[in-house]
């Protein structure tokens, strides 16, 4: 069960960025964003002001190398098995 009740993606956003170690200005840079809006716009999507269309969430997961999927669950233990299992899957393609 969740552990929160509000929309899943801004809160797992800055968890994934926080554990990459990333800045929001890095993170929207990397993924494609101009680096003279990149830390405004994470902002907005990480207090969900605005939410990122599916597309920049495909490039922010490939810039952290986790599953898109992972940004979506609502379970909170389903996304750390869904973050675990992209883990295994990228150690299987080296």
């Amino acid at each position: 069960m969740s552990t929160h009740n509000a929309v899943p993606l801004p809160r797992r956003l800055k968890e994934a960025r926080l554990a990459a170690k990333m800045t929001q200005e890095t993170l929207g840079i990397l993924a494609g964003l101009d680096e003279q809006v990149a830390s405004a716009r994470m902002s907005q999507y990480e207090n969900a002001v605005h939410t990122p269309d599916f597309n920049f969430i495909r490039k922010i997961a490939k810039v952290l190398k986790i599953p898109t999927a992972y940004f979506y669950c609502e379970e909170d233990e389903l996304a750390q098995v869904i973050v675990s299992h992209g883990k295994a899957k990228q150690g299987d393609m080296r």
